[in-house]
């Protein structure tokens, strides 16, 4: 399987078009239809509806392997890069939004030798960490106590637990259930959630860990700060299961802990084996 056509499929089934892609390749649209074609003769299956365009079964299962191979690509080839020329300079730190206090105060001695801190997003760290646009990524989550958080397989990578504290269900200190000294998520499936995937614990991830088919979105908030989502769960607007750590200092609200499933709030620090991360900031705080 050629990863120059399996790239171009990908462009086109996540833009639903062909001459999309092309622009965003900056391949004509005939060469774009070419990759799409050669690519369903090698495997032998229709991976696109043309009108509309759009994925097949074939090419949605396709999907599913194409990200982590794209990825797994590119980062050997960063590695290799590393290797051959290791890269002088600041230090790149990025973190999820709830992991910026951790990568704060990891890189804190780096500010003399030049710091470039970048606050991203949970979907794109790994992959900003595995093709050198970072040197050191802090990553947070949610997850069972002894469950490491899921992390794409990158080859020689390091990932170890830099903090972890309990994970709480967040309500309005007026809400019937504040009282309460722990909660089992399953009994809250059917009530309001915000829909916060880059700060609070994401609701498909709720739905898994509880086996049910609740968590449904009553508001969506596509912010990174955490401040606006405390303010709609103390308006009413919603709940949303935070780091215990950010809810004490709100005097509106209230973190109740989860029971059943247990879960907890982890940081994990990310870094390619032998980068210049490992070299100036070595094991602190990992």
């Amino acid at each position: 399987m050629d990863p120059h056509l399996l790239r171009t499929f990908t462009v086109v089934a996540r833009l639903r078009s062909f001459s999309a892609a092309a622009v965003e390749l900056g391949y004509t649209q005939s060469a774009v239809s070419q990759h799409v074609a050669a690519l369903e003769a090698d495997l032998g299956a229709r991976l696109l509806d043309r009108r509309p365009v759009a994925p097949t079964v074939a090419g949605e299962r396709l999907l599913t392997y194409a990200g982590p191979i794209l990825l797994r690509l590119a980062a050997a080839r960063t590695d290799l890069a590393r290797l051959a020329a290791p890269r002088p300079g600041r230090l790149r730190v990025g973190a999820t939004p709830l992991a910026v206090p951790a990568a704060a105060t990891l890189a804190a001695g780096e500010a003399a030798a030049g710091l470039v801190l970048r606050v991203t997003a949970r979907n794109e760290l790994v992959r900003q960490v595995a093709t050198d646009d970072l040197d050191l990524g802090l990553l947070d989550g949610f997850t069972a106590p002894n469950d490491p958080l899921p992390v794409t397989d990158l080859g020689p990578t390091e990932v170890s637990v830099h903090g972890q504290e309990p994970a709480v269900v967040t309500l309005p200190r007026t809400h019937p259930l504040a009282g309460r000294s722990a909660l089992a998520l399953a009994d809250l499936a059917d009530a309001r959630w915000i829909d916060a995937p880059d700060v609070a614990a994401p609701l498909p991830q709720l739905r898994a860990a509880t086996g049910t088919d609740g968590f449904r979105s009553a508001v969506r908030y596509d912010g990174t700060e955490v401040a606006g989502l405390l303010a709609a769960v103390a308006a009413g607007h919603g709940l949303a299961v935070l780091p215990a750590g950010t809810v004490r200092a709100h005097a509106e609200l209230v973190g109740v802990d989860v029971r059943e499933p247990r879960l907890v709030h982890r940081v994990e620090l990310i870094r390619p084996a032998g980068s210049a991360g490992d070299r100036r900031i070595g094991a602190t705080g990992a």
